[in-house]
């Protein structure tokens, strides 16, 4: 062996390997993809889920329960916590509100009041859906708590 013949055992960059070249080459004429079939073709691919044909698992699977989706209600939630810092005694707290102070940038189905943290606060609270223990906070403090549509 001569200086010639040394090189590089880590190389920084491993070049592609051409296929597609020649029988001679090892990679010639079906370039490693074995013959016919999907994964031949140009870009076909098969989704990760299928099963080579057999009915699916999602499928074969029973369905339970039901679920209802387009009716459901989506809530944006203010908890208490936040009341407290961004209101002071006395205001008048409602959708319009939070939305022009930004608080909420959206109201979605409508405004949730949820009891996190704490309220020492006496403010008149309109919302769409309060929990039990907010409603409760909210009242103790003294203010007052009203459905809104």
């Amino acid at each position: 062996m001569q200086i010639h013949d040394v090189t590089n055992a880590y190389p920084e960059r491993r070049h592609r390997w051409r296929v597609g070249r020649g029988t001679g080459s090892g990679s010639g004429k079906t370039s490693g993809r074995g013959t016919k079939g999907v994964f031949a073709r140009g870009r076909a691919r098969m989704p990760a889920w299928f099963e080579g044909g057999t009915m699916p698992l999602v499928r074969r699977t029973p369905k339970r329960g039901f679920t209802n989706g387009p009716f459901k209600k989506h809530y944006t939630i203010v908890n208490l916590t936040t009341l407290a810092k961004h209101f002071n005694d006395g205001d008048v707290v409602d959708t319009e509100t939070l939305l022009k102070r930004r608080i909420v940038s959206k109201a979605g189905d409508g405004v949730k009041i949820l009891g996190g943290g704490a309220l020492d606060k006496k403010l008149a609270v309109k919302a769409h859906a309060f929990s039990e223990s907010a409603a409760k906070r909210i009242v103790e403090a003294g203010g007052t708590v009203e459905a809104a549509g």
